[in-house]
């Protein structure tokens, strides 16, 4: 598939079917964050994986955004292992998970698994049940699986704003 169609294609699932996700699927999902790039290369993601009705419930109750997904991705940074900036302090650990979070999220778009960024929920929570070290900012939660037979886009996906007002050449005036 072409880069821009898989962007274009990709959306929030929001409705997905029982189905599991296959290892080898799941694999590659995760493969991807490996390869995404980070601040000189120090990788500083922590992804936990999340499968079962046992782990997903746990997860229930952290955010009340699962959307019945058969998995999750919790999407973690390692502050300790980022790079920091030097002039200024800024520790990269969250743009680096970002960055790997969107690797996942269009790979499994790729391999027909569905997807949607979570950002609401409970980090301290998260981190409590599931036993992060205080170092790791909890930056995502992806509920990933098999889009459901009814799972469409949010009437928002198609609305783009023009490249005009979004790209500015040479200034922001």
């Amino acid at each position: 598939m072409e880069f821009l169609e898989l962007a274009k294609k990709r959306y929030s699932v929001r409705s997905f079917s029982k189905k599991p996700v296959e290892p080898e699927k799941l694999a590659a999902v995760l493969q991807a964050g490996r390869l995404a790039p980070t601040a000189t290369n120090a990788q500083p993601q922590r992804i936990l994986v999340l499968q079962g009705q046992e782990e997903m419930q746990k997860l229930a109750e952290c955010t009340k955004f699962t959307f019945d997904a058969p998995m999750a991705l919790v999407v973690c940074a390692d502050q300790e292992q980022a790079w920091v900036r030097g002039h200024d302090g800024k520790n990269h650990a969250e743009i680096d998970a970002c960055i790997v979070a969107t690797h996942m999220m269009l790979a499994a778009a790729e391999l027909g698994l569905g997807s949607t960024w979570v950002g609401v929920f409970q980090p301290e929570r998260v981190a409590q049940t599931f036993g992060a070290p205080e170092n790791f900012v909890i930056t995502a939660i992806l509920p990933m699986g098999y889009p459901a037979e009814d799972a469409k886009p949010s009437d928002r996906h198609e609305k783009r704003k023009p490249l005009e007002e979004t790209v500015c050449y040479h200034s922001f005036s």
